[in-house]
């Protein structure tokens, strides 16, 4: 009797994943814990092991495939003699549109009916297939087309007597519906404005967004328009700051880090964290209430080839800087591979951005909610500053503080920037 292997749990809040590869075949041996299939959830890219070992019997999803949390991937035969696949072709036969992975979901879509009474047309032009948490009987390359002319190909009737759905289907269906399929609406509430056809004024190309792409696009939307930010600009000098670098930077490479600005600044923010525990918060609006922590777990704003993404460094107020250089360079590595987990980018309090490298000087970052506001670093220059009754050359880095003005007054925002900006002109505090 083949095993059912189910999407576990990914993480919380995490309800469905973007299946961008499956690493097994029908027939295929797997070991206990060997990964089976790639998914993209949440701006993380995961692979899945398997529980158990045994021999693939059938495989239920594609890449491309929206899959729900407590779907049925694969089935395995535990006994690895394939004696399961034929029971798979069987199963096949009784089901040749593949509506669902097992019996119990082809029945599920019959429960909502009571809620489409209310609205007929609806209900009467919905195929079979229209559970959006069901594998769609199409191949991957009608699936993409889909997305990219905007169709839901949950709503789309095969053609076929299976039921499979071709891209004719896929054309027929959009042809037939003459209203623009419904945008989604943006974070705000109001539906996104309609484009005109660039093609018009020249030569375009097209290119679907990644599930990372929209989750930031998304996340960003909310946070923009939920919190009112305000974000205030100060430049630290920061020259013997750097000059401690220099000296300790050679401490770091041999523990296996890179000495960096940012484990200093890192450093720095968990102090004035300490100091400003307003800004060591969230809001729920809901339960009109404002909830403190007690825990230092600062985000590091990354640019990798799959997209922005935020991991987060754990207790950085009870970690050395030379720690601190070590664990970056470790997640580093993991954001440009795409092997950041869930909890790599989860239970952040604060984050930083920096821009340096690429010249940037001031700018304006946006909160990465629940938090209450976000750092944003620039190029650090050698600026003549007024010293002692002489100008003198002074390495200045700009700063800037976004902070939810829901939660965080003005005044609030400035005390914790500037005891951050005096905390940086004197490193002997931040060795204490």
């Amino acid at each position: 009797m083949p095993t059912e292997f189910k999407l576990p749990e990914l993480g919380e809040n995490i309800e469905s994943a973007e299946v961008v590869g499956v690493l097994v075949a029908p027939g295929d041996t797997v070991t206990e814990d060997q990964s089976v299939v790639e998914v993209e959830t949440d701006k993380a890219t995961l692979e899945v092991p398997c529980p158990f070992a045994g021999k693939i019997a059938e495989v239920l999803v594609a890449q491309g495939d929206t899959i729900q949390v407590g779907q049925v991937v694969l089935t395995v035969d535990p006994a690895g003699n394939g004696a399961a696949a034929p029971k798979s072709e069987s199963a096949k036969s009784e089901s040749p549109a593949l509506a669902a992975p097992a019996p119990s979901k082809t029945e599920k879509p019959a429960a909502p009916k009571p809620d489409s009474k209310p609205k007929p047309p609806a209900a009467s032009k919905a195929p079979a297939n229209s559970n959006p948490g069901t594998p769609v009987p199409a191949a991957p390359s009608v699936r993409q087309f889909a997305r990219e002319i905007g169709v839901d190909i949950h709503a789309v009737r095969g053609s076929d007597p299976t039921g499979r759905i071709s891209i004719d289907d896929v054309k027929q269906h959009a042809r037939n519906n003459t209203a623009a399929p419904a945008a989604p609406r943006a974070a705000g509430g109001a539906a996104p404005s309609a484009l005109p056809d660039f093609s018009k004024f020249g030569p375009t190309t097209t290119e679907p967004m990644s599930k990372i792409r929209r989750i930031t696009a998304d996340h960003l939307s909310a946070a923009w328009t939920q919190a009112p930010h305000v974000t205030l600009f100060e430049s630290a000098d920061i020259t013997d700051l750097e000059a401690m670098r220099q000296k300790t930077k050679a401490d770091a490479e041999k523990a296996g880090g890179k000495l960096t600005l940012m484990p200093m600044l890192l450093k720095l923010v968990a102090a004035a964290l300490k100091h400003h525990p307003k800004i060591n918060a969230s809001i729920d609006t809901a339960n009109q209430q404002i909830i403190h922590k007690d825990y230092c777990h600062v985000g590091i704003a990354a640019d990798t080839p799959k997209g922005l993404v935020v991991p987060v460094i754990r207790d950085v107020d009870q970690k050395s800087i030379i720690d601190l250089s070590v664990e970056i360079v470790q997640l580093a590595a993991k954001a440009r591979d795409g092997k950041l987990s869930l909890a790599d980018m989860s239970g952040g309090v604060f984050t930083i951005t920096n821009l340096g490298a690429l010249g940037t000087g001031f700018f304006t970052p946006i909160i990465n909610a629940p938090e209450a506001a976000i750092l944003g670093v620039g190029r650090a220059e050698t600026k003549p500053v007024y010293l002692h009754d002489d100008w003198r050359p002074r390495l200045m880095l700009p700063l800037s503080l976004s902070f939810d003005h829901r939660l965080v007054d003005g005044a609030d925002g400035a005390r914790f920037l500037h005891w951050l900006t005096e905390a940086a002109q004197q490193p002997m505090m931040m060795a204490m």
